[in-house]
């Protein structure tokens, strides 16, 4: 399983990435079942400057499961009724992504801090690539999604040192199983330092309010110099 270098949609000029990378942290997006790299770019002039942003697609056709576009993991859910797929297709997408990661700073250096943000089972990408790789990522943004079922050794580590974690949903989310989301709602507290918001009419969406904050936890986080205040008029 392997992610496309070349359908990566980049915030930056692919000429100055490298440079911008020695300065500025990257964060990785990724987005939701379906759908494709150039659905959540439409995001990034509503989040912080001073960061790179790289959209994936995910390695996986969506044709085989009946829909367009690209999927994280194979579709078939685990029996609970969690929604959540196999431990080991999760395990398998969190590699591919940090594969590219390798690559990505080989190519162009290592960025000043790494950072994951995805919808959906994007969102759920984000809380898994740091349960793979806790020493890899400062942070994580999660937009209506869950944890997966699975053991992972890296829990141990995020356990002890609790990163920050950005989860936005609505409680009414009509596509998130009520058991993942329980399920979640017991695992990131003891493993994160956790900035949960609750977005009532946002069913299974991102608003311009959640963008507001997600900005605010990306600057805090990711230690962003603050924007200057406007002069008075």
């Amino acid at each position: 399983m392997t992610i496309d270098d070349e359908a990566v949609i980049w915030s930056a000029p692919r000429d100055e990435i490298a440079e911008r990378l020695t300065t500025q942290p990257l964060v990785i997006v990724m987005h939701g079942r379906g759908s494709h790299e150039a659905d959540l770019p439409a995001l990034f002039p509503f989040l912080p400057e001073g960061i790179v942003f790289a959209s994936l697609r995910a390695p996986l056709s969506g044709a085989p499961y009946g829909m367009g576009g690209w999927t994280w993991f194979p579709l078939e859910a685990a029996p609970d009724g969690s929604g959540s797929p196999a431990g080991a297709d999760v395990g398998a997408a969190a590699d591919a992504v940090l594969g590219w990661l390798d690559r990505t700073e080989a190519l162009h250096g290592s960025p000043s801090a790494v950072a994951g943000l995805g919808f959906s089972q994007g969102g759920m990408m984000s809380i898994e690539l740091m349960r793979s790789a806790p020493e890899r990522f400062a942070a994580a943004v999660d937009l209506s999604g869950v944890s997966a079922i699975r053991t992972v050794a890296g829990d141990e580590v995020l356990a002890e040192r609790r990163p920050p974690l950005f989860w936005g949903r609505d409680a009414a989310d009509p596509i998130i199983p009520v058991a993942g989301v329980e399920r979640t709602a017991a695992f990131v507290p003891r493993h994160f330092t956790v900035t949960e918001k609750l977005y009532p009419g946002n069913a299974h969406s991102i608003s311009s309010e959640e963008l507001v904050d997600v900005s605010a936890f990306l600057r805090t986080a990711l230690s962003l110099e603050p924007r200057e205040a406007a002069p008075p008029a």
